[in-house]
């Protein structure tokens, strides 16, 4: 099993990436969905999420009220971390779990949007950062996800430096290229991953 840190900044474009690698093969393991499942309804998660911070972040239904929990904790380091230690250790015993199911010679794509700012790179045997011009990365956010351009600089701003992703980087994706280019990047990448998957011993680093 050959397990790879995936990651960039916000519009930098890495969930295309890895659905590219998922088409190729990749078993893809996405923390921002199981931090979802991990506080939703009923689960013991969104239970000590409200004990930490009130039934006011809950909605009416009974399920995490996102923005006003995001609202809470964006702009406060202390309450943030509360919120992480709740869910990080949730989140990475249910990525275990799926990185046991996987076959012995799969390659095991973490997508892990905060790697670098939580030092996690040495948790993979190599890591993939998909990196865009900060410039690009703004155009999607405004264009394609409807942000203001202050709330999308704000969390860019938010984020690790573009130099300090690619400083943990043993492959860097470039994605500021039309998709048929960046598909024939993935596929050249992914016959690496799983030439290493099949021959090389776990841990191996480039």
């Amino acid at each position: 099993m050959l397990k790879v840190g995936l990651t960039g900044g916000i519009g930098a474009g890495k969930s295309e990436v890895s659905r590219l690698l998922v088409e190729c093969g990749a078993v893809l393991i996405d923390a921002d969905r199981i931090a979802r499942e991990v506080v939703a309804p009923g689960t013991p998660g969104l239970a000590a999420v409200a004990d930490a911070f009130g039934p006011e972040v809950l909605a009416a239904d009974g399920s995490l009220d996102r923005p006003r929990l995001g609202a809470v904790v964006f702009a406060d380091p202390e309450r943030l971390a509360v919120l992480n230690a709740i869910v990080h250790p949730l989140v990475g015993a249910r990525s275990r779990e799926l990185e046991e199911a996987a076959a012995e010679d799969a390659v095991v794509v973490h997508d892990v949007p905060l790697l670098t700012e939580n030092g996690l790179a040495p948790l993979y045997d190599l890591v993939i950062v998909v990196d865009a011009r900060p410039e690009t990365q703004l155009d999607r956010l405004v264009r394609l996800r409807g942000m203001t351009e202050e709330d999308a600089r704000a969390r860019m701003a938010a984020q690790a430096t573009r130099e300090q992703r690619l400083e943990i980087a043993d492959i860097v994706i470039d994605n500021d290229v039309p998709l048929e280019r960046l598909r024939d990047r993935v596929r050249e990448v992914w016959a690496r991953l799983a030439d290493r998957a099949h021959s090389a011993p776990a841990g191996d680093r480039e």
